[in-house]
């Protein structure tokens, strides 16, 4: 789901940051014998969310699936494996640390690589890539509520804001990178992300040199002196929502690929399908001739669908039923895989409104049932399942138990209705509560939220939302807090700032704390493990004092396919099976 919704993951790469949670024949490929290989042929793969943007990097479009389908539909200089380990595309091009003091680092884009139009992939979207997820242009005070913010990016800025306005190189297919403080993350700091191209002509310049050029000639943001850089703001104004469509659009210059993958047609929440990019050949070649995506929250559906032939892949978000619904599968030749996803749901509490006051809202966690959200969503799936204690690290991490002894989550180990009620002191607070209403987990965790909190006074109303509509709510004033979800990979440690950090572009309920901001700005500028995982115990008991929110459980996922198919891997990160859609092929049948 959305370590968003853990779908809002997201740097200028997809594979680098957190993120918010029809019928396939045979492809009309003839069969193989053992020991032949064949490309083409196509596969259907049920997804639980439903598709809304193609920029997968902007804060609302930052979801699971947007993500997923802009992985598959974008190239760029690295990926990351299923065990979260970075791997070079040189296919593509080459990026290079090129000096220490100061850090510089080179991107340098292949000859030859190009967008589905046929325009190259060059310095141009480079540095658009690297405006957007820079901030450098911002002169915004959060917490005034002045100056600008131009691009809305989900993920955090504050590691790329350290560098200065890039060099371009001579080719017009590199440039470089100089930060002006050494950062954690560089290696998966920076990726390719929109066509320039296509986002200049849409916000009113004549081409792509007059955005390299309103870039190159703009002055950085001053938060002291605040001033809109109008062109500029057309461009990120498009940016930030241009992309966005339920449907396929009408102009394919807003739907390019860079990718394996290009998206051929959907069927508004109901199905995607993509086919594959015969020019591609700067990354993994598929194997794949077309891909199906048919999207169902319903877990049953999902299961009905293997089960007849109408998916061949399937990854159902689990519920305490789910385990029963997939028993079957294998007996009829599937694989069925558990694991736990690096990804975590939890309760957000918006500062503002009933929440600005804290009594309100350390009553409100005091009243929250949290073991019995797990028995009842996880089930047997864990049967040790305890609630998450740490809003930074999952259980599976060294740190963990050191820091839960010290964070200040036994303040919430149990549900203290006594103990909510002498904080509340006779008020009755109304409280709205944002969720998607097509999730069975999220509506179990509302519902048992609703009832417990009601014994402590509390009025909880229902402010949730359909799949397709509620991740844009996010940030917004129709809701007091929010139930959702983060996916991450263990890739760097800017997934942190990314939510909890002043103006994040991920931090939807306006938290803030000077303390554990200055904690992040040493996180990002120190390398050394150890020292990273102190700094991160100490931004989570910054959290837990200010009565944040509450962590829930570490999620667990599931994924089924059939016997069809091929080459499928499970990763615990945010993209699940699709982190190595390449390797998907038709399974070869024995030779008769």
């Amino acid at each position: 789901m959305p370590f968003r919704r853990l779908v809002h993951y997201i740097t200028a790469a997809v594979a680098a940051a957190l993120v918010l949670s029809g019928c396939s024949g045979n492809g009309g490929t003839a069969p193989v014998v053992v020991g032949e290989a064949k490309r083409g042929g196509s596969v259907t793969v049920a997804e639980a969310n439903t598709f809304s943007s193609f920029n997968p990097y902007s804060a609302d479009g930052n979801t699971d699936i947007n993500s997923k389908i802009g992985y598959i539909t974008h190239s760029g200089f690295y990926y990351l494996d299923d065990a979260a380990k970075v791997v070079r595309n040189e296919k593509f091009g080459r990026y290079e640390k090129v000096s220490d003091q100061p850090l510089k680092v080179r991107y340098t884009v292949n000859e030859g690589v190009k967008w589905s139009d046929g325009e190259a992939v060059d310095a141009g979207d480079l540095l658009l890539s690297w405006a957007a997820g820079s901030g450098y242009f911002d002169d915004a005070d959060p917490l005034a509520g002045t100056g600008t913010t131009y691009f809305s990016v989900a993920s955090d800025t504050s590691g790329l804001a350290g560098t200065v306005l890039p060099e371009i190189g001579a080719d017009g297919r590199s440039f470089t990178l100089e930060y002006a403080v050494p950062y954690a993350d560089w290696e998966v700091a920076f990726d390719v992300g929109l066509p320039a191209h296509v986002v200049a002509a849409k916000s009113g310049l004549n081409d792509e040199e007059d955005l390299v050029e309103l870039i190159l000639d703009s002055p950085r943001g001053n938060g002291e002196e605040p001033a809109v850089n109008e062109p500029l703001k057309r461009v990120g104004d498009f940016w930030n929502s241009g992309f966005d469509s339920k449907s396929l659009p009408d102009d394919p210059s807003v739907f390019l690929s860079s990718g394996p993958y290009i998206v051929r047609d959907i069927v508004p929440e109901v199905s995607m399908t993509l086919v594959r990019n015969r020019d591609y050949v700067w990354g993994q070649e598929p194997w794949l001739d077309e891909i199906t995506i048919r999207f169902t929250g319903s877990v049953p559906t999902a299961v009905e669908a293997l089960r007849n032939g109408q998916a061949d892949i399937i990854s159902p978000q689990p519920s305490a039923e789910t385990g029963e619904l997939l028993a079957g599968l294998a007996d009829q030749g599937n694989t069925v895989e558990w694991y736990n996803q690096s990804g975590y749901d939890h309760l957000d509490l918006n500062f503002s409104g009933p929440f600005a006051d804290e009594d309100v809202r350390q009553a409100f966690l005091k009243a929250v049932p949290r073991q019995a959200i797990i028995d009842a969503v996880v089930g047997d799936r864990q049967p040790d399942a305890a609630p998450l204690d740490s809003h930074v690290f999952l259980p599976s991490q060294p740190k963990y138990n050191d820091t839960v002894k010290n964070n200040g989550s036994s303040d919430y180990a149990e549900v203290d209705i006594d103990g909510a009620e002498a904080l509340l002191d006779g008020d009755t607070p109304t409280i709205r509560i944002l969720y998607n209403r097509d999730n069975p987990n999220r509506a179990t965790a509302f519902s048992l939220i609703r009832d417990s909190a009601a014994q402590a006074g509390f009025q909880v109303v229902d402010a949730g939302q359909g799949s397709a509509d509620w991740a844009r709510a996010l940030g917004g004033e129709g809701y007091d807090a929010a139930l959702l979800g983060w996916i991450g990979t263990s890739a760097g440690v800017s997934r942190v700032p990314q939510i909890f950090r002043t103006g994040a572009g991920s931090n939807f309920n306006r938290f803030s704390d000077g303390d554990a901001d200055r904690l992040m700005e040493q996180l990002a500028g120190t390398t050394d493990l150890g020292k990273q995982d102190d700094l991160l115990a100490e931004i989570d008991r910054q959290i837990w004092e200010k009565a944040y929110g509450l962590p829930l459980y570490q999620t667990v996922g599931a994924t089924a396919f059939s016997a069809r198919v091929a080459g499928v891997k499970t990763s615990a990160g945010p993209l699940g099976v699709w982190w190595n859609v390449w390797d998907w092929r038709l399974a070869q049948p024995s030779a008769s």
